[in-house]
Order: structure tokens, then sequence, then C-alpha cells
């Protein structure tokens, strides 16, 4: 294809972790052209500011000759009028290891556009070109990408191309000596590329990622969304996390995470992911229709966005045969206990903690959990509650399915966007009687949701115990779970010390006093480690005793008195399957 606006993105020094990008505009604004660098990219709602990492940024005539470039703000320039075609040259450092930024080194390189393509002000609907260079220190290398091929062979530089800034920006590119697992869900091709070296079964990451893939296409029908479609791993020491695009995702999965016990982890993941093809990608709200990237974009409506994908992640790999019934419970159980740890809870509300994601939710301290809630977590237990309660209400003809199905074919179909109360509405005209009183308690309240009880009348048994040590994270319903002795604070061994990471309100170092950043070096005279805490404890009791820390350089001595550890940790089962009609063996 031709287009007036082409990029060529070169992997220019991999030591120095440097990318070379040069802009050619056919048809530059006559009055001189604006250039401008995205502050967030959507998906993650925080602003990040990438034209921190442009390095310099020239630009020049068709006749090679200098044009003036002044900057308008951090991340907008200004080029002088000029005749004929622009070509702007520059650099971007890109150091970034995550699924949001750019990275480049020796062993692969990966961006995401945001990072690296500069909008041309007023041609943002415009079609562009992109050629991706191989590096000159690995010719080998290949190239991942959802990034439409204008005649270049499947994963090869070459030529590439997108409808417009929009869809350019909204494809990642990973480049490399990776290794590509292919199958296909429905007839589409699909491709798990992994970075870095791992232990996982190719063939059963193939089976289960199909069987993902094929339910979610299933639950919302045609037309499918994609005709390709890439799941780009990096696998790192420790890194988790993935971000969403139209037609691929961007992971980051420990080292040990595509085999043992954190494997159904890394299924989650991907579906999440994945379901975001429907669920944010084409369903979004109006907010975002289109995105204000040189700003905050405030919506209160990520509870459904992140809550609902959070709620049918998990219960996708149950539909797709990785889970039973009490898999998933024990998955589900993990959410609750997360929820429930969190004082945050009973102070902010899902719409604020939607709102506010830009300033708390990506900006956490050591109070977060005192402070705010997730609209992740309470997001998917919300969810939850709202599927029971449809299904509940309308003797199970109606389901949260039913809902999603909707949203698809009214709004995501149509490219409309959601307003605050069209889920609400959504569901109300669905079912044929109000919700308000649910929806003003879930969204803009501050107190539990009644989750226990829509779970029992479906058979369902919610409980919380204490934990039996701090690997302890719910689930399990026939694991011991006795009695013990806490000093309740998040801690973290440090040169043979223990630092206080955090102080969950009511716990025992809160009424003693202690703080986020103290050093622990000593309880009741003995030297404070983790190795030996719990038997520490034990042998205390519930009795005052001196403890002994450095606050920055000052030692200071608290009186504490540990407590009984919280019955926060969350423990599902059935316990009567005749009730779950449908839910659980969908």
């Amino acid at each position: 294809m031709t287009a007036a606006i082409h990029y060529r993105i070169s992997p220019a020094d991999l030591q120095r972790h440097l990318f070379d990008v040069t802009l050619t505009i056919s048809e530059p604004d006559a009055d001189g052209q604006q250039l401008w660098l995205p502050a967030w990219i959507p998906g993650s709602y925080l602003i990040r500011d990438f034209a921190k990492h442009l390095q310099w940024l020239n630009a020049e005539d068709d006749d090679a000759n200098p044009i003036a470039i002044s900057k308008l703000g951090k991340a907008r320039w200004q080029l002088a009028p000029c005749d004929g075609p622009v070509t702007v040259r520059y650099q971007i450092y890109a150091w970034d290891l995550s699924v949001r930024g750019a990275h480049l080194d020796e062993t692969h390189g990966f961006f995401n556009g945001t990072s690296l393509c500069l909008a041309v002000a007023g041609q943002e609907d415009q079609a562009v070109a992109v050629t991706l260079e191989a590096p000159a220190q690995a010719p080998h290398w290949q190239v991942a990408t959802g990034l439409p091929r204008n005649g270049t062979e499947p994963w090869q530089f070459g030529d590439y191309c997108a409808e417009n800034y929009d869809a350019l920006i909204d494809y990642p590119v990973e480049m490399g000596d990776f290794e590509v697992v292919t199958f296909t869900a429905k007839g589409i091709p699909h491709h798990l590329v992994l970075t870095g070296h791992h232990y996982g079964d190719k063939n059963r990451l193939a089976r289960d990622l199909a069987a993902i893939c094929e339910t979610q296409l299933d639950f919302f029908g045609g037309p499918e969304p994609f005709d390709e479609y890439w799941f780009l791993t990096m696998v790192t020491a420790d890194s988790y996390g993935g971000l969403e695009h139209r037609n691929s995702t961007a992971l980051m999965i420990p080292r040990f995470g595509l085999n043992g016990s954190d494997y159904m982890d890394f299924m989650a993941l991907c579906s999440h992911e994945y379901f975001h093809n429907w669920n944010v990608k084409r369903i979004k709200p109006a907010a975002f229709l289109p995105y204000q990237l040189e700003k905050e974009s405030h919506s209160i409506q990520l509870w459904a966005y992140e809550g609902i994908t959070s709620y049918f992640d998990d219960l996708m790999l149950h539909r797709a045969g990785l889970l039973d019934a009490q898999g998933y419970l024990d998955r589900l159980a993990k959410t609750f206990t997360r929820v429930q740890r969190g004082s945050g809870r009973l102070l902010q509300s899902l719409a604020d903690s939607s709102f506010d994601a830009w300033t708390k939710f990506y900006q956490q301290d050591e109070n977060a959990a005192n402070a705010i809630v997730s609209y992740y977590t309470k997001g998917a237990i919300m969810a939850l509650c709202l599927d029971l309660t449809l299904r509940l209400r309308s003797e199970h003809r109606l389901s949260l399915d039913d809902v999603m199905g909707e949203l698809w074919q009214r709004f995501g179909q149509q490219g409309i966007g959601t307003e605050d109360h069209s889920h609400q509405q959504l569901a109300e005209e669905l079912l044929g009687e109000p919700l308000d009183a649910f929806f003003n308690h879930a969204l803009h309240g501050t107190e539990d949701l009644p989750a226990r009880e829509l779970l029992a009348a479906m058979g369902v048994s919610l409980a919380f115990a204490p934990a039996s040590d701090d690997a302890d994270n719910g689930g399990s319903p026939g694991k011991e779970r006795p009695g013990r002795l806490t000093l309740g604070a998040r801690l973290s061994e440090q040169n043979g010390a223990l630092l206080v990471q955090a102080v969950p309100h009511g716990s025992a170092a809160d009424k003693a006093g202690l703080a986020a950043g103290d050093t622990l070096v000593a309880i009741d005279g003995l030297r404070a480690r983790s190795s030996q805490l719990a038997k520490l404890l034990s042998a205390i009791g519930e009795r005052p005793v001196e403890v002994h820390a450095f606050r920055r350089d000052e030692l200071m001595t608290f009186t504490l008195t540990p407590q009984q550890a919280a019955s926060d940790t969350a423990v599902l089962q059935v316990t009567d399957a005749t009730l779950l009609h449908g839910w659980l063996d969908a």
C-alpha cells in the first residue's frame, strides 16, 4: 500500500538500547507541522511521559535543508513551515522491560508504538506505512507482530502497514530469537511467541490455549474480531503482567510460570488478555472514543472492563476444561482473600477506584491496602454477584453471559461507547426489573458485597479463616488453618533484619506505632529473624513485649502485643451441586 506517512524503525544500537526512527510526511501542514507523542498507553492508566526517552530530534525538507523545530510542551513539537515532503529523524532510548514501553538489547527488541511513533497532528486518521529493519548486529532475528504485512513474508523484517495512528500504536512488535507455538482456534491461526529461556511443554500450551480461545470465541459468537492472533510473551526471572491489543497481547511471565504450580496463573493471564479482545478493545467506555493520549481519560467504568474480565478469566478456564469446579473455586477464593485483606475496601468505592486509577491504583504506596480497593479484584466480586443475582432472580434463564453478548452486539460491533449506566440499564432490560439497589451498593457503596448469601443460594459456601502461613492466600478447603499469632505487618528480610513494608490498620504493628520503612532488630530482647518469627511469637503469646526498630537512623522502642491472625483467608466449596444450575457446569 502507499501511504502519505511512513515510519522506518531500526534497532540501531543493541548495547546502548537505541531505536532510530525516520518519519516521512508527504503532505505536511503548510503552516508548519506539529508532532506529538502519547503520554500513556491504552489499558495502563498512568501518565508515563514516553517522550522522556526521546534522545534527539531533527527534520529536513525534500532538498535536505534543515527545518527549525520548537517545543510546545513536554511531548509536542512544532516544525517550521516548508514546501513539500518532510523527513523527521529521532532516536528513542529503550530500556523499559515491561509490556507498556520499549526494550532493546542483545537478546531481543520489543516496542509499543506509543513509545516509538510520533503522531502527525491533524493526520492521525491517515493510513500509515511501516518498515521494520533488522539490526546490523543481529541480522538473523525474526519479527512477531499483529501489524498487517505489506508484501512481507511472515516473521520477517520488511514492510507493514496500519489503517491509522490509533491502529499503529495497537500492534506491539517483538523481534529476536524466539520460539513459536502455533495452533488454531475456530480455524483462526494463533501464535504463542516465547522470548527467553523457559521449561514449558509446548504441546500442552498449544492444547490448553486453543481450548481457552475456542471457548471465548464461542462465548461471544461472530463476527470474530481478528483473523490471526499473537501472544507475545517475554519470559523473565520474576516479572508478571499483560497488556491487551486489538489482535495480540504483550505478556510477561516468570521463568517457571509455564509449568508446575504456577502454570494455571499463566493460563488465567492469557484468558484475561484474550477476553479483552471484546471487553475493552471493542466494547469500551465512550470516554475512550477516541483515546485522549496526551492527558488522563477518567472513567468510573473500569470495574466493568477489568473487573468483569477478571471474573471471566478464571471461569473460562473451568468452561474450557482446564479446571474442575473446586479448582475454579480455589482460584476465586484467592480473589476474595485479596479483597478481604485490604481495609481500603471499606473506604473507597468501586466507582471511585475506577475514576482514580491514574493517581491511586497505578501509584500505590505503602498505605495502599488501607486506602484503596482494586477495581480488578472487587470488580470481579461485583461481576460474580451480578451474575448470580441475574441467575437467581430470573430462575436461571438469564446470566451475565447474556449481558456480555448484548454488549458485544449493541456496542462493540457498532463502535458505540458505553455510558456510566449502560451495564445497569442493559441488565435491567434483560431481567425486566430494576437493579438500582444492587448497583448503588456495589458501585458507590463501601460495604462488603452480598457474595456469601448469593453463593449459598447456588450451593457454595464461603468462609474466612486465619492464614495457615504467609504463603496461604485462600482456597484448599481441606487445609488445616489453626490459629497463629502475628505482628500483622507485611515484612521482608533485608540484610539480616526485618523491614516493615506495610502496616494494615488494626494490626498489632499498627497499635504499637510501627510504620512502613521501620527495620525491626529485636523482639522481646531477641534478634528479629524471619525464620524464627513464628516460633518466637508463639512462645511470647498474647502479652506485651518490647520491639526495637530503626526508623531511618534512629533506634526506637515500641510496646507490641502479638495478635491472633485475622480471619481474612477465603475458603470456597460446593455444598449442594444440585443448586449450581449451569453456573459451574456450563
